[in-house]
């Protein structure tokens, strides 16, 4: 049995493919953010797949419990990296003693300092009593191999700092296309696809989702996660809907979805702002999935739109051609 307390944290909003290619005129992605909520929302799997060596077995009994925010900001104070997510891991029926994992993402490995990890896992051995401490880096792109942090001199090492490292481009997407883990098939995107064309693998990606995440939210978030680091062409999205109609069909469900249990909480919380947002979040997910970058013109519309508006759009949006037929002129 595995036992789960999760600490909130903070949601960030998250792009879509189209989305992530037009990011320089856009809110930046937050990679730090999308891992550190894959992390916390599946983190057994997290272990299993970031660090298979040092990771429960399938058959261990543990309690995984991620770090308080509010605690570490206290006792770390400008040391402490919000982003960073630190998992204890404790060994119920005690075979080993309970380990502490700090997860790291670095997209851009040149910002990966060594040293500044080193610094945070001593903070957490500190603050936490502990000595067993794993360190793990995660690497999206392409990255060279790190090397350990050597203090010393000519004559001998006074001090050596290791860490475990996960380069998701240098994985074949092949060896992970039928996973039943989560972390694994969402990252499939961020793998090398070897003998496997991107649309191949983007679909693996989303039937994985669709067959091992039950949590309709939770759907809709990878889901994104999945388009973002994808990053498919136009004509490979045209070419994923034709090869692969049964997938692409789950996942307007799953936008549906998402809309209509947004507009549902809007009403049950009284809170009409909060339904036109939630409802023009999802519209622009959708026109940007089947149009590309919206027209200046066309996000002034949805700014101005009211909340039967943007549900009349929303139900035009999947039959549309063109986005001028999913958002007719006033009066038509």
């Amino acid at each position: 049995m595995e036992i789960l307390r999760i600490a909130t944290c903070p949601v960030c909003s998250i792009l879509t493919s189209n989305e992530h290619r037009t990011r320089r005129m856009a809110k930046a992605v937050s990679h730090d953010q999308n891992f550190k909520n894959l992390i916390l929302d599946h983190p057994r799997e997290a272990l299993e797949f970031f660090a298979p060596e040092e990771a429960p077995r399938p058959d261990d009994d543990v309690i995984i419990v991620p770090a308080r925010q509010e605690q570490l900001q206290r006792r770390l104070g400008d040391r402490h990296r919000e982003l960073d997510v630190p998992l204890l891991v404790d060994w119920v029926d005690g075979p080993r003693e309970a380990v502490l994992f700090a997860f790291e993402e670095e997209t851009e490995w040149r910002h990966f300092s060594p040293s500044r990890l080193a610094h945070y896992c001593l903070d957490l051995a500190d603050m936490y009593g502990r000595d067993r401490v794993v360190p793990v880096v995660i690497f999206p792109r392409a990255a060279p191999h790190a090397v350990p942090l050597v203090l010393g001199t000519e004559h001998r090492d006074y001090l050596r700092f290791e860490f475990l490292t996960c380069r998701l481009a240098d994985l074949p997407a092949g060896d992970w296309l039928d996973s039943d883990n989560t972390v694994a098939r969402v990252n499939l995107p961020n793998m090398r696809p070897g003998g496997h064309d991107r649309v191949e693998v983007y679909a693996a990606a989303v039937r994985g989702l669709l067959a091992l995440e039950a949590d309709g939210d939770r759907r809709a978030k990878y889901l994104d996660f999945i388009d973002i680091y994808a990053r498919l062409t136009d004509n490979e999205l045209r070419d994923y809907r034709l090869r692969y109609p049964e997938e692409d069909k789950a996942m307007v469900g799953i936008v549906t979805r998402a809309r209509e249990e947004g507009m549902r909480r809007g009403v049950e919380q009284g809170m009409q702002q909060g339904r036109i947002a939630g409802g023009r979040a999802v519209l622009e997910r959708q026109l940007q999935r089947r149009f590309g970058p919206l027209p200046a013109a066309v996000a002034e519309r949805l700014t101005t739109a009211s909340a039967d508006e943007l549900e009349a759009w929303a139900d035009r949006v999947l039959d549309a051609a063109t986005i001028e037929d999913a958002l007719p002129p006033t009066g038509r």
